[in-house]
């Protein structure tokens, strides 16, 4: 690890202020600390902001609006019991990611900014063009059995690990930011971005901008949700591919639909034409398989990955099910029902 000047701002617009294109703003750091390792992140600076007050707190306001500050942890917002009443899928996404002892550290605006996992990304022997733009992504022609199938582009085929955005994508969540310039609101499915020709960025935060809080607005999907991991292993992989549902039924019929997928892209994927082909009418199993096949419609393997197309229009088919029957996954049994 390269050496680093470590500061301790004592108020968010000091922080805010002291932010440079060569910093880096610490939370939990169980992602920026692996890669400052790998000498993937080289700042000159770290700006700590866990002495901060104001961004801790798991509040819901009159109208039924979530707010989850950027400093809660992993586990305490799985365990709060606002998030566990009103939104357990964010709690069922988070607790199917990590272990125990990285949530215990990892933060909620951590966890939006976490970088993918790409074996290429992490290795500086290899070109990447996230990590050094313009030398290429060898993923395309090598090991890409974890890449990505959906939003690509010649330039990467990189996906976001996170298990947490997936679910806040479903829940249509907004992400609350602060800059010099002041607080703005950012929708979760613009907040991360794909490749493009600009692989190296993968959020359209500003440089100076900091995440301060998450904010689920009021639904009234009930048990009528799932989130459904499929990897390798039960514990501790990221996700091949993931759906988050959530469903509102009314009469026998599904009045609201959101569906985000995760492990396919360089950000959770959403297709609202998908969802509206389920809404007004019965969950019937006949038309999962359509709400499928338009999520993935332009899907493209890269020979290792081929079979996470097949694998996706399944785990879509099978989240949907358990949505409809109110019978969530479980992320302590982890057989899937």
């Amino acid at each position: 690890m390269r050496p680093f000047h470590y500061e301790r701002p004592r108020a968010l617009e000091e922080a805010i202020a002291g932010k440079t294109e060569a910093s880096r703003f610490l939370g939990g750091g169980t992602n920026l600390i692996d890669l400052m390792k790998y000498d993937v992140e080289r700042p000159a600076s770290l700006l700590d902001l866990n002495r901060l007050e104001g961004l801790r707190e798991v509040e819901r306001d009159r109208e039924g609006t979530l707010r989850i500050g950027a400093l809660v942890s992993n586990a305490d917002a799985a365990a709060h019991p606002l998030v566990r009443e009103h939104h357990p899928l964010l709690a069922d996404a988070i607790l199917a990611g990590a272990t125990p002892q990285l949530r215990n550290m990892a933060t909620m605006g951590g966890n939006l900014l976490q970088r993918t996992r790409c074996y290429y990304f992490y290795d500086r022997l290899t070109p990447c063009n996230k990590r050094e733009p313009g030398t290429g992504c060898p993923a395309k022609e090598g090991v890409n059995r974890i890449h990505a199938i959906l939003g690509t582009s010649e330039h990467c085929i990189a996906t976001h690990p996170s298990d947490m955005c997936v679910a806040l994508a479903a829940l249509e969540a907004v992400v609350v930011v602060r800059g010099p310039s002041g607080e703005r609101r950012i929708r979760t499915e613009d907040f991360h971005r794909l490749p493009g020709d600009a692989p190296e960025r993968d959020t359209t935060l500003d440089a100076r901008e900091v995440v301060t809080a998450i904010e689920i607005p009021a639904r009234l999907y009930g048990r009528h949700h799932t989130y459904l991991k499929l990897r390798d292993r039960l514990s501790y992989a990221f996700a091949l591919v993931s759906v988050a549902v959530t469903m509102e039924m009314q009469e026998g019929r599904v009045s609201r639909l959101r569906v985000a997928l995760g492990g396919v892209a360089h950000k959770p994927w959403r297709v609202p034409e998908a969802e509206a082909l389920l809404e007004g009418r019965g969950p019937e199993e006949a038309r999962f398989g359509a709400v499928a096949d338009r999520l993935l419609q332009g899907a493209r393997g890269y020979g290792h990955n081929d079979f996470k197309i097949g694998l996706a229009r399944l785990a879509i088919a099978r989240a949907l099910h358990q949505a409809a029957a109110a019978t969530p996954q479980s992320h302590v049994a982890k057989r899937i029902a």
